[in-house]
Protein backbone atom coordinates (compact mmCIF):
# COMPACT_ATOMS: atom_id res chain seq x y z
CA UNK A 1 0.00 0.00 0.00
CA UNK A 2 1.24 3.92 -0.14
CA UNK A 3 1.27 5.87 2.95
CA UNK A 4 -2.29 6.34 4.02
CA UNK A 5 -2.29 10.03 3.24
CA UNK A 6 -2.68 9.28 0.07
CA UNK A 7 -6.25 7.33 0.12
CA UNK A 8 -7.48 9.60 2.21
CA UNK A 9 -6.63 12.39 -0.18
CA UNK A 10 -8.00 10.48 -3.10
CA UNK A 11 -11.70 9.62 -1.01
CA UNK A 12 -11.40 13.51 0.05
CA UNK A 13 -11.14 14.85 -3.93
CA UNK A 14 -14.21 11.98 -4.66
CA UNK A 15 -16.27 13.89 -1.87
CA UNK A 16 -15.68 17.17 -3.52
CA UNK A 17 -17.20 15.87 -6.91
CA UNK A 18 -20.15 13.57 -5.41
CA UNK A 19 -21.89 15.72 -2.46
CA UNK A 20 -25.05 13.20 -2.44
CA UNK A 21 -25.52 9.33 -1.44
CA UNK A 22 -23.97 7.09 -0.78
CA UNK A 23 -21.18 4.74 -2.75
CA UNK A 24 -20.57 1.24 -2.81
CA UNK A 25 -16.97 -0.29 -3.77
CA UNK A 26 -17.62 -3.96 -3.78
CA UNK A 27 -13.84 -5.53 -3.71
CA UNK A 28 -13.05 -9.08 -5.75
CA UNK A 29 -13.97 -12.36 -4.18
CA UNK A 30 -11.19 -15.49 -5.12
CA UNK A 31 -12.67 -17.29 -7.98
CA UNK A 32 -12.49 -20.89 -8.40
CA UNK A 33 -10.93 -22.41 -11.00
CA UNK A 34 -12.24 -26.21 -10.36
CA UNK A 35 -13.04 -26.92 -7.10
CA UNK A 36 -13.53 -24.05 -4.36
CA UNK A 37 -10.28 -23.82 -2.83
CA UNK A 38 -7.86 -23.97 -6.33
CA UNK A 39 -8.50 -20.37 -7.12
CA UNK A 40 -7.31 -18.35 -10.34
CA UNK A 41 -4.63 -15.73 -9.49
CA UNK A 42 -5.97 -13.07 -7.35
CA UNK A 43 -6.51 -9.61 -8.34
CA UNK A 44 -8.26 -7.07 -6.65
CA UNK A 45 -10.58 -4.69 -7.69
CA UNK A 46 -8.68 -1.53 -8.82
CA UNK A 47 -11.04 1.16 -8.12
CA UNK A 48 -11.21 -0.73 -4.56
CA UNK A 49 -7.34 -0.36 -4.97
CA UNK A 50 -7.38 3.27 -5.60
CA UNK A 51 -9.38 4.22 -2.84
CA UNK A 52 -8.74 1.76 -0.15
CA UNK A 53 -5.47 -0.06 -1.26
CA UNK A 54 -6.56 -3.30 0.84
CA UNK A 55 -5.16 -6.31 -1.68
CA UNK A 56 -6.93 -9.26 -0.03
CA UNK A 57 -10.45 -10.53 -0.83
CA UNK A 58 -13.73 -10.35 0.84
CA UNK A 59 -14.09 -6.54 1.59
CA UNK A 60 -16.58 -3.69 0.62
CA UNK A 61 -15.95 0.00 0.81
CA UNK A 62 -18.58 2.35 1.41
CA UNK A 63 -18.48 6.44 1.82
CA UNK A 64 -21.37 8.08 2.51
CA UNK A 65 -21.41 11.92 0.73
CA UNK A 66 -23.42 13.63 3.25
CA UNK A 67 -22.40 12.37 6.43
CA UNK A 68 -18.31 12.04 5.40
CA UNK A 69 -18.02 8.48 6.53
CA UNK A 70 -15.92 6.08 5.44
CA UNK A 71 -16.38 2.05 6.16
CA UNK A 72 -14.45 -0.92 5.39
CA UNK A 73 -16.64 -3.98 5.56
CA UNK A 74 -14.63 -7.30 6.13
CA UNK A 75 -14.78 -10.38 8.27
CA UNK A 76 -11.96 -10.87 10.19
CA UNK A 77 -9.99 -14.65 9.73
CA UNK A 78 -10.92 -17.23 12.14
CA UNK A 79 -8.59 -19.80 13.86
CA UNK A 80 -9.24 -22.42 11.21
CA UNK A 81 -8.01 -19.80 8.46
CA UNK A 82 -4.97 -18.68 10.36
CA UNK A 83 -3.91 -22.25 10.79
CA UNK A 84 -3.83 -22.58 7.06
CA UNK A 85 -2.49 -19.23 6.32
CA UNK A 86 -0.60 -17.99 9.15
CA UNK A 87 -1.32 -15.02 11.55
CA UNK A 88 -3.61 -12.34 9.71
CA UNK A 89 -4.48 -8.30 10.25
CA UNK A 90 -7.55 -7.74 11.58
CA UNK A 91 -10.15 -5.29 9.27
CA UNK A 92 -9.50 -2.54 11.71
CA UNK A 93 -5.92 -2.88 10.83
CA UNK A 94 -5.92 -2.98 7.58
CA UNK A 95 -8.63 -0.23 7.51
CA UNK A 96 -6.00 1.81 9.96
CA UNK A 97 -3.67 1.57 7.06
CA UNK A 98 -5.90 3.34 4.53
CA UNK A 99 -6.78 6.26 6.97
CA UNK A 100 -10.70 4.75 7.42
CA UNK A 101 -12.11 4.72 10.69
CA UNK A 102 -14.74 2.62 10.90
CA UNK A 103 -15.12 -1.38 10.15
CA UNK A 104 -17.81 -3.81 9.96
CA UNK A 105 -18.44 -7.50 9.35
CA UNK A 106 -19.74 -7.96 5.90
CA UNK A 107 -23.41 -9.02 6.87
CA UNK A 108 -24.00 -4.79 7.96
CA UNK A 109 -23.42 -4.14 4.53
CA UNK A 110 -26.95 -5.11 3.85
CA UNK A 111 -28.27 -3.64 6.50
CA UNK A 112 -27.06 0.00 5.73
CA UNK A 113 -27.90 0.00 2.39
CA UNK A 114 -31.33 -1.51 2.41
CA UNK A 115 -31.68 1.68 5.40
CA UNK A 116 -30.86 3.75 2.63
CA UNK A 117 -33.15 1.95 -0.01
CA UNK A 118 -35.71 2.99 2.41
CA UNK A 119 -34.83 6.57 3.10
CA UNK A 120 -34.76 7.32 -0.56
CA UNK A 121 -31.05 7.81 -0.96
CA UNK A 122 -28.85 8.03 -3.73
CA UNK A 123 -26.65 4.54 -4.44
CA UNK A 124 -23.71 4.83 -6.15
CA UNK A 125 -21.91 1.89 -7.80
CA UNK A 126 -19.56 1.47 -11.33
CA UNK A 127 -20.02 -0.86 -13.41
CA UNK A 128 -19.03 -4.97 -12.17
CA UNK A 129 -17.72 -6.84 -14.55
CA UNK A 130 -17.29 -10.16 -12.69
CA UNK A 131 -20.12 -12.03 -11.98
CA UNK A 132 -19.38 -12.01 -8.38
CA UNK A 133 -19.99 -8.34 -7.71
CA UNK A 134 -23.11 -8.25 -10.01
CA UNK A 135 -24.76 -10.68 -7.82
CA UNK A 136 -23.75 -9.00 -4.86
CA UNK A 137 -25.30 -5.54 -5.95
CA UNK A 138 -28.09 -7.11 -7.16
CA UNK A 139 -28.80 -8.58 -3.59
CA UNK A 140 -28.05 -5.65 -1.57
CA UNK A 141 -29.99 -3.32 -3.88
CA UNK A 142 -33.19 -6.31 -4.67
CA UNK A 143 -32.42 -5.77 -8.06
CA UNK A 144 -31.92 -8.49 -11.33
CA UNK A 145 -28.05 -8.74 -11.14
CA UNK A 146 -27.97 -8.77 -14.93
CA UNK A 147 -29.25 -5.65 -14.73
CA UNK A 148 -26.41 -4.10 -12.71
CA UNK A 149 -23.79 -2.57 -15.50
CA UNK A 150 -26.81 -0.50 -16.80
CA UNK A 151 -27.60 0.50 -13.63
CA UNK A 152 -24.60 2.06 -12.27
CA UNK A 153 -23.95 5.81 -11.49
CA UNK A 154 -23.03 7.41 -14.21
CA UNK A 155 -21.92 10.91 -12.29
CA UNK A 156 -19.88 8.16 -9.86
CA UNK A 157 -18.28 7.10 -13.37
CA UNK A 158 -17.24 10.41 -14.65
CA UNK A 159 -15.92 11.40 -10.93
CA UNK A 160 -13.69 8.41 -10.86
CA UNK A 161 -12.68 8.94 -14.41
CA UNK A 162 -11.81 12.32 -13.78
CA UNK A 163 -9.43 11.36 -10.59
CA UNK A 164 -7.78 8.21 -12.04
CA UNK A 165 -6.84 9.87 -15.22
CA UNK A 166 -4.06 11.85 -14.06
CA UNK A 167 -1.74 9.99 -12.31
CA UNK A 168 0.01 10.92 -9.48
CA UNK A 169 3.86 10.58 -8.87
CA UNK A 170 3.58 7.57 -6.87
CA UNK A 171 1.90 5.95 -9.69
CA UNK A 172 4.62 6.76 -11.89
CA UNK A 173 6.88 5.29 -9.96
CA UNK A 174 4.90 1.94 -9.75
CA UNK A 175 4.67 2.26 -13.61
CA UNK A 176 8.42 3.00 -14.44
CA UNK A 177 8.69 -0.60 -12.34
CA UNK A 178 6.37 -2.41 -14.46
CA UNK A 179 7.87 -0.66 -17.61
CA UNK A 180 11.62 -1.84 -16.13
CA UNK A 181 10.15 -5.43 -16.09
CA UNK A 182 8.48 -5.42 -19.41
CA UNK A 183 11.75 -4.05 -20.62
CA UNK A 184 13.38 -6.86 -19.69
CA UNK A 185 10.37 -9.33 -20.55
CA UNK A 186 11.01 -7.72 -24.41
CA UNK A 187 14.77 -8.28 -24.50
CA UNK A 188 14.63 -11.85 -23.39
CA UNK A 189 12.07 -12.68 -25.99
CA UNK A 190 14.67 -10.87 -28.12
CA UNK A 191 17.58 -13.19 -27.46
CA UNK A 192 15.20 -16.51 -27.41
CA UNK A 193 13.62 -15.50 -31.07
CA UNK A 194 16.05 -18.58 -32.83
CA UNK A 195 14.67 -21.02 -35.66
CA UNK A 196 12.91 -24.56 -33.77
CA UNK A 197 12.26 -22.95 -30.54
CA UNK A 198 8.46 -22.84 -29.79
CA UNK A 199 6.53 -19.83 -28.95
CA UNK A 200 5.30 -21.36 -26.06
CA UNK A 201 8.88 -22.03 -24.22
CA UNK A 202 9.40 -18.20 -25.19
CA UNK A 203 6.11 -17.27 -22.97
CA UNK A 204 6.70 -19.43 -20.45
CA UNK A 205 10.20 -17.44 -20.12
CA UNK A 206 8.34 -14.10 -19.89
CA UNK A 207 5.51 -15.20 -17.51
CA UNK A 208 8.05 -16.52 -15.43
CA UNK A 209 10.19 -12.87 -15.09
CA UNK A 210 6.60 -10.97 -14.76
CA UNK A 211 5.46 -13.00 -11.41
CA UNK A 212 9.33 -13.14 -10.33
CA UNK A 213 10.17 -9.12 -10.67
CA UNK A 214 6.40 -7.96 -10.08
CA UNK A 215 2.73 -8.47 -9.08
CA UNK A 216 1.70 -10.83 -12.45
CA UNK A 217 1.89 -10.04 -15.97
CA UNK A 218 -0.59 -7.09 -16.41
CA UNK A 219 -2.27 -9.02 -19.38
CA UNK A 220 -2.32 -12.31 -21.26
CA UNK A 221 0.85 -12.14 -23.87
CA UNK A 222 0.29 -11.88 -26.74
CA UNK A 223 3.28 -13.51 -28.86
CA UNK A 224 3.36 -15.23 -31.96
CA UNK A 225 5.18 -15.42 -35.46
CA UNK A 226 1.32 -14.71 -37.05
CA UNK A 227 1.79 -11.20 -36.31
CA UNK A 228 -0.96 -10.60 -38.39
CA UNK A 229 -3.83 -11.58 -36.09
CA UNK A 230 -3.70 -8.52 -33.41
CA UNK A 231 -4.65 -10.19 -30.44
CA UNK A 232 -2.95 -13.25 -30.35
CA UNK A 233 -2.77 -15.64 -27.59
CA UNK A 234 -2.04 -18.84 -29.26
CA UNK A 235 1.38 -20.23 -28.69
CA UNK A 236 1.70 -23.56 -30.49
CA UNK A 237 4.08 -22.77 -33.30
CA UNK A 238 7.82 -23.41 -34.08
CA UNK A 239 10.02 -20.18 -35.14
CA UNK A 240 10.97 -19.94 -38.37
CA UNK A 241 13.30 -18.61 -40.44
CA UNK A 242 12.42 -15.74 -42.84
CA UNK A 243 9.14 -14.84 -39.63
CA UNK A 244 8.90 -12.60 -37.27
CA UNK A 245 7.91 -12.57 -34.01
CA UNK A 246 5.56 -9.79 -32.31
CA UNK A 247 5.88 -9.89 -28.45
CA UNK A 248 3.28 -8.05 -26.58
CA UNK A 249 3.55 -8.35 -23.18
CA UNK A 250 3.80 -6.10 -19.65
CA UNK A 251 3.92 -6.55 -15.94
CA UNK A 252 2.67 -4.98 -13.19
CA UNK A 253 4.02 -3.42 -9.97
CA UNK A 254 3.59 -5.29 -7.17
CA UNK A 255 1.24 -2.75 -6.14
CA UNK A 256 -0.62 -3.77 -9.31
CA UNK A 257 0.55 -0.60 -11.69
CA UNK A 258 0.69 -2.04 -15.65
CA UNK A 259 3.37 -1.64 -18.10
CA UNK A 260 3.01 -2.12 -22.06
CA UNK A 261 5.54 -3.04 -24.41
CA UNK A 262 5.11 -4.15 -27.97
CA UNK A 263 8.35 -5.27 -30.13
CA UNK A 264 8.92 -7.00 -33.36
CA UNK A 265 11.82 -9.81 -33.81
CA UNK A 266 13.10 -11.64 -37.12
CA UNK A 267 13.45 -15.24 -36.45
CA UNK A 268 17.10 -15.48 -35.72
CA UNK A 269 17.63 -12.02 -35.31
CA UNK A 270 18.44 -11.02 -38.97
CA UNK A 271 15.51 -8.45 -40.76
CA UNK A 272 15.20 -9.24 -44.40
CA UNK A 273 15.24 -6.28 -46.63
CA UNK A 274 11.19 -6.38 -47.15
CA UNK A 275 10.77 -6.72 -43.03
CA UNK A 276 13.54 -3.95 -42.37
CA UNK A 277 11.74 -1.52 -45.19
CA UNK A 278 7.95 -1.98 -43.24
CA UNK A 279 9.68 -2.18 -39.85
CA UNK A 280 11.10 1.49 -40.53
CA UNK A 281 8.13 3.00 -41.34
CA UNK A 282 6.28 1.33 -38.00
CA UNK A 283 9.37 2.83 -36.33
CA UNK A 284 9.15 6.34 -37.86
CA UNK A 285 5.37 5.88 -36.98
CA UNK A 286 6.51 5.15 -33.59
CA UNK A 287 9.00 8.10 -32.26
CA UNK A 288 7.48 10.64 -34.13
CA UNK A 289 4.35 10.58 -32.46
CA UNK A 290 6.08 10.09 -28.99
CA UNK A 291 7.77 13.47 -30.41
CA UNK A 292 4.19 14.87 -31.15
CA UNK A 293 2.75 14.28 -27.85
CA UNK A 294 1.81 16.77 -25.17
CA UNK A 295 -0.55 19.11 -23.59
CA UNK A 296 -3.20 19.97 -26.33
CA UNK A 297 -2.67 17.62 -28.59
CA UNK A 298 -5.18 14.98 -29.03
CA UNK A 299 -5.03 11.41 -29.23
CA UNK A 300 -6.92 11.42 -32.14
CA UNK A 301 -5.18 13.62 -34.27
CA UNK A 302 -1.66 11.42 -33.00
CA UNK A 303 -3.42 8.81 -34.45
CA UNK A 304 -4.34 10.36 -37.80
CA UNK A 305 -0.45 11.75 -38.13
CA UNK A 306 0.70 8.15 -36.99
CA UNK A 307 -1.69 6.95 -40.29
CA UNK A 308 -0.19 9.44 -42.48
CA UNK A 309 3.35 9.27 -41.86
CA UNK A 310 1.95 4.68 -42.41
CA UNK A 311 0.77 5.92 -45.80
CA UNK A 312 3.50 8.21 -47.23
CA UNK A 313 5.49 5.10 -46.51
CA UNK A 314 3.16 2.74 -47.76
CA UNK A 315 3.35 4.74 -51.02
CA UNK A 316 7.25 4.70 -51.33
CA UNK A 317 7.14 1.05 -51.27
CA UNK A 318 3.76 1.03 -53.97
CA UNK A 319 1.30 -0.30 -51.64
CA UNK A 320 -0.53 2.68 -51.68
CA UNK A 321 -1.04 5.25 -54.23
CA UNK A 322 -3.26 8.47 -54.60
CA UNK A 323 -2.55 11.88 -52.32
CA UNK A 324 -1.92 11.02 -48.75
CA UNK A 325 -4.32 13.08 -47.16
CA UNK A 326 -7.35 12.36 -49.18
CA UNK A 327 -6.21 8.67 -48.06
CA UNK A 328 -6.00 9.20 -44.47
CA UNK A 329 -9.02 10.79 -44.44
CA UNK A 330 -11.03 8.08 -46.00
CA UNK A 331 -9.45 5.67 -43.59
CA UNK A 332 -7.32 4.22 -46.36
CA UNK A 333 -4.36 3.16 -44.09
CA UNK A 334 -6.87 1.05 -41.97
CA UNK A 335 -6.23 -1.91 -44.14
CA UNK A 336 -2.57 -1.67 -42.22
CA UNK A 337 -2.89 -0.37 -38.72
CA UNK A 338 -7.11 -1.40 -38.26
CA UNK A 339 -6.27 -0.54 -34.48
CA UNK A 340 -6.25 2.90 -32.48
CA UNK A 341 -2.57 4.16 -31.85
CA UNK A 342 -2.65 3.40 -27.88
CA UNK A 343 -4.83 3.51 -24.89
CA UNK A 344 -4.49 4.91 -21.41
CA UNK A 345 -2.82 3.20 -18.81
CA UNK A 346 -2.27 2.67 -15.17
CA UNK A 347 -3.55 0.36 -12.58
CA UNK A 348 -5.53 -1.52 -15.48
CA UNK A 349 -3.56 -1.76 -19.22
CA UNK A 350 -6.87 -0.63 -20.50
CA UNK A 351 -7.17 1.61 -17.56
CA UNK A 352 -10.53 2.14 -16.94
CA UNK A 353 -12.10 0.15 -19.68
CA UNK A 354 -14.43 -1.42 -16.96
CA UNK A 355 -16.25 1.99 -16.54
CA UNK A 356 -16.88 1.95 -20.28
CA UNK A 357 -14.70 3.66 -22.83
CA UNK A 358 -16.63 6.66 -24.24
CA UNK A 359 -16.54 7.85 -20.40
CA UNK A 360 -12.85 7.23 -20.36
CA UNK A 361 -11.52 8.76 -24.23
CA UNK A 362 -14.80 10.61 -25.49
CA UNK A 363 -17.23 13.07 -24.09
CA UNK A 364 -20.38 15.19 -25.57
CA UNK A 365 -18.21 17.40 -27.86
CA UNK A 366 -15.96 14.51 -29.19
CA UNK A 367 -17.73 11.48 -30.26
CA UNK A 368 -16.38 7.85 -31.25
CA UNK A 369 -15.91 7.74 -35.13
CA UNK A 370 -17.61 5.04 -37.35
CA UNK A 371 -15.15 4.77 -39.65
CA UNK A 372 -13.31 1.39 -39.89
CA UNK A 373 -9.98 1.43 -37.89
CA UNK A 374 -10.84 5.08 -36.44
CA UNK A 375 -13.68 3.55 -34.13
CA UNK A 376 -11.00 1.24 -32.74
CA UNK A 377 -9.63 4.06 -30.82
CA UNK A 378 -10.22 3.97 -27.29
CA UNK A 379 -8.90 7.52 -26.42
CA UNK A 380 -9.89 10.53 -28.56
CA UNK A 381 -9.43 13.39 -26.60
CA UNK A 382 -6.81 16.30 -26.07
CA UNK A 383 -3.52 14.89 -23.82
CA UNK A 384 -3.44 16.37 -20.46
CA UNK A 385 0.02 16.74 -18.16
CA UNK A 386 -0.29 13.15 -15.94
CA UNK A 387 -2.13 11.22 -18.44
CA UNK A 388 -0.27 7.71 -19.49
CA UNK A 389 -0.33 6.28 -22.89
CA UNK A 390 0.66 3.54 -25.03
CA UNK A 391 2.18 4.53 -28.20
CA UNK A 392 1.59 1.41 -30.65
CA UNK A 393 1.34 1.84 -34.50
CA UNK A 394 1.54 -1.36 -36.72
CA UNK A 395 1.22 -2.65 -40.14
CA UNK A 396 -0.12 -5.94 -40.94
CA UNK A 397 -1.15 -7.85 -43.57
CA UNK A 398 -3.99 -9.42 -42.91
CA UNK A 399 -5.16 -11.71 -45.87
CA UNK A 400 -8.84 -11.86 -44.56
CA UNK A 401 -9.58 -8.22 -44.48
CA UNK A 402 -6.98 -7.81 -48.04
CA UNK A 403 -9.92 -10.25 -49.32
CA UNK A 404 -12.58 -7.89 -48.29
CA UNK A 405 -11.28 -4.82 -49.47
CA UNK A 406 -10.58 -6.00 -53.00
CA UNK A 407 -13.55 -7.79 -53.34
CA UNK A 408 -15.75 -4.58 -52.18
CA UNK A 409 -13.78 -1.98 -53.67
CA UNK A 410 -13.13 -0.11 -50.74
CA UNK A 411 -10.76 2.27 -51.12
CA UNK A 412 -8.97 1.05 -54.56
CA UNK A 413 -8.65 4.34 -55.19
CA UNK A 414 -5.85 4.26 -52.62
CA UNK A 415 -4.57 0.57 -52.42
CA UNK A 416 -2.50 -1.29 -54.59
CA UNK A 417 -4.47 -4.23 -54.03
CA UNK A 418 -1.99 -6.59 -56.43
CA UNK A 419 1.29 -5.47 -54.07
CA UNK A 420 -0.43 -6.23 -50.80
CA UNK A 421 -1.26 -9.32 -52.15
CA UNK A 422 2.25 -10.24 -52.64
CA UNK A 423 2.90 -9.63 -48.97
CA UNK A 424 0.12 -11.60 -47.42
CA UNK A 425 2.52 -14.23 -45.55
CA UNK A 426 4.89 -11.31 -44.38
CA UNK A 427 2.85 -11.12 -41.03
CA UNK A 428 2.67 -7.87 -38.94
CA UNK A 429 4.92 -5.48 -37.53
CA UNK A 430 3.81 -3.53 -34.18
CA UNK A 431 6.10 -1.04 -31.73
CA UNK A 432 5.34 -0.08 -28.63
CA UNK A 433 6.08 2.18 -25.59
CA UNK A 434 4.75 3.71 -22.15
CA UNK A 435 4.60 7.48 -22.95
CA UNK A 436 4.18 9.83 -19.57
CA UNK A 437 2.23 13.22 -20.77
CA UNK A 438 4.46 16.23 -19.20
CA UNK A 439 3.19 20.22 -18.86
CA UNK A 440 6.01 20.43 -21.89
CA UNK A 441 5.81 17.64 -23.92
CA UNK A 442 6.39 14.07 -22.69
CA UNK A 443 8.44 11.31 -21.86
CA UNK A 444 9.29 7.68 -22.01
CA UNK A 445 8.67 5.71 -19.00
CA UNK A 446 11.08 3.22 -17.42
CA UNK A 447 13.50 1.37 -19.35
CA UNK A 448 13.62 1.40 -23.11
CA UNK A 449 13.64 -2.38 -24.79
CA UNK A 450 16.09 -2.57 -27.63
CA UNK A 451 14.02 -0.98 -30.67
CA UNK A 452 15.78 0.36 -33.62
CA UNK A 453 17.02 -2.40 -36.10
CA UNK A 454 20.46 -2.25 -35.17
CA UNK A 455 19.51 -2.86 -31.38
CA UNK A 456 17.38 -5.78 -32.02
CA UNK A 457 19.50 -7.45 -34.28
CA UNK A 458 23.00 -6.88 -31.88
CA UNK A 459 20.45 -8.01 -28.70
CA UNK A 460 19.46 -11.09 -31.01
CA UNK A 461 23.42 -11.81 -31.40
Amino acid sequence: MFEKEVYIKRRQRLKSLVNDGIALFIGNVEAPMNYPDNTYHWRQDSDFLYFFGIDLPGLAGLIDFNSGDEIIFGNDFTVDDIVWMGPQPSVAELASRAGVLHTYPVDRLSDITHDALKTGREIHFLPPYRAETKMTLGALLKENPCQMRTKASEKLIRAVVSLRSIKEDVEIVEIEKAADISCEMEATAMRMCKPGVTEQEIYGVLQGIAFSKGACPAFPIILSINGQTLHNHVHVNVLKEGRMMVTDCGAESNMHYSADLTRTTPVGGKFSQRQKEIYEIVLRANTESIKLAGPGISNRDLHLNAWKIIAAGMKDLGFMKGDIDEAVAAGAPALFMPHGLGHMMGLDVHDMESLGENYVGYNDEVKRSTQFGLRSLRFALPYKPGHVFTVEPGIYFIPELVAKWKGEGINKAFINFEKVESYLGFGGIRIEDDVLITPTGSRMLGKTAPKTVAEIEDTCR
